[in-house]
């Protein structure tokens, strides 16, 4: 016997489970770290060019290996990066081995920016080794990691 649409569709909530709660911590992990940013002098940090900054990394990118790492449009990654570059934080630079390629650098502002970022994680962390023990974190990294690992 097929089922009607009607039948198909749950009348109650979804049922709870292990993708929810890692989404949820995402979001609160992610809205305390924009506002650390905010604190730190970054409020732009919620933004979606802040999105470029790890796939830039602390020593710089291909512009052409952007949009596929940051799961971005070329147009995208251009729009985001011209305005990195134009607060200062990003630079494009001639790629040394291939003329035809531009590589993407974070400026000393850039650095700072990464550095501020740093200190934003750590506070972050300590305030949950604070409220949790520093154990219990560890713990917690360990099995994120773990389960990543796993889920690949």
């Amino acid at each position: 016997m097929v089922k009607t649409l009607d039948e198909k569709i749950p009348a109650s909530e979804p049922p709870d489970h292990l993708g929810w709660d890692l989404d949820r911590a995402n979001e609160a992990w992610r809205r305390r770290f924009i506002n650390e940013m905010a604190a730190s002098g970054h409020g732009w940090f919620g933004e979606a060019r802040a999105a470029l900054i790890p796939h830039i990394g602390r020593k710089g990118a291909p512009q052409s290996m952007l949009p596929e790492r940051a799961g971005m449009t070329k147009q995208a990654v251009q729009q985001h990066l011209d305005d990195l570059v134009r607060d200062g934080i990003a630079e494009r630079v001639d790629d040394s081995s291939d003329g035809r390629r531009k590589l993407v650098r974070l400026t000393a502002s850039g650095h700072l920016l990464i550095a501020d970022a740093d200190l934003a994680k750590q506070r972050i962390q300590a305030a949950a080794a604070k409220a949790f023990g520093a154990n219990r974190i560890e713990r917690l990294k360990k099995d994120l990691k773990d389960l990543a690992a796993m889920l690949v």
